[in-house]
């Protein structure tokens, strides 16, 4: 694989912007099998086929947009292809290279905004796709009940775990909400499949709540569903 995890407008010729940084209408797309990449996070990658050291090198001279998307089931049989993807994902800025001796390089990804596949294009060695920007309805803000009971889920979650301590740099009260419910979806321990449900949540509210249930089964899981039997 390519990677070892350590870590509004619409404008038809300039393309889509999250935040202050311009999104091309069309990037390179880095498809993984086993990775779910979030908005307002950040994704250290080590890069080493050829065809994603072409990549790499494209997107520093322009854009300096990727995106991240996870592969559907089945993907081993035509991973030296192009195996279907999930058409929802999240486009990272790339925002240091350091290159290595042999040609490999490891980079760093910043999370911009989810966004979802329009066409595939695969006149070069790796996959480009026309996308489309969509950022999450109902704002950035959770409602404060929404965030209290996604605050005490995590630490009765915590509390069954040995590396409760680790945890603690990354749970931070004071993280806006929307830094924290993201930030939590890519640390969490969930199936890949299980973060792409998180990843296509249409709100932050829909977001945290599915949040909420990954985590209260995990509890569950751990110590058994209490009332039944």
């Amino acid at each position: 694989m390519q990677f070892q995890p350590e870590r509004e407008q619409r404008n038809s010729n300039r393309g889509e912007k999250a935040g202050s940084f311009p999104i091309p209408p069309r990037i390179p797309v880095f498809p993984l099998p086993n990775l779910v990449f979030f908005p307002k996070t950040y994704l250290p990658l080590h890069i080493f086929e050829p065809r994603y050291r072409a990549m790499v090198a494209d997107v520093a001279g322009r854009g300096q947009c990727i995106g991240m998307a996870l592969l559907k089931d089945g993907w081993e049989a035509n991973y030296a292809g192009n195996p279907e993807i999930f058409p929802v994902g999240c486009v990272g800025r790339l925002i240091s290279i350091q290159q290595l001796p042999d040609g490999r390089s490891n980079i760093l990804l910043q999370g911009l905004e989810r966004y979802e596949v329009r066409e595939e294009f695969y006149d070069k060695s790796y996959r480009e796709a026309t996308i489309t920007l969509t950022p999450r309805k109902g704002g950035s803000h959770l409602d404060p009940a929404t965030r209290r009971y996604l605050t005490e889920t995590l630490e009765d979650y915590l509390r069954s775990r040995e590396d409760s301590p680790a945890w603690q740099g990354i749970f931070r009260h004071d993280a806006s909400d929307e830094i924290l419910v993201n930030t939590l979806s890519s640390y969490l321990d969930c199936t890949p499949i299980e973060k792409q449900f998180l990843l296509e949540a249409e709100g932050l509210e829909q977001h945290a709540r599915r949040l909420c249930d990954l985590i209260q089964f995990k509890i569950d899981e751990r110590y058994g569903t209490k009332g039944l039997g």
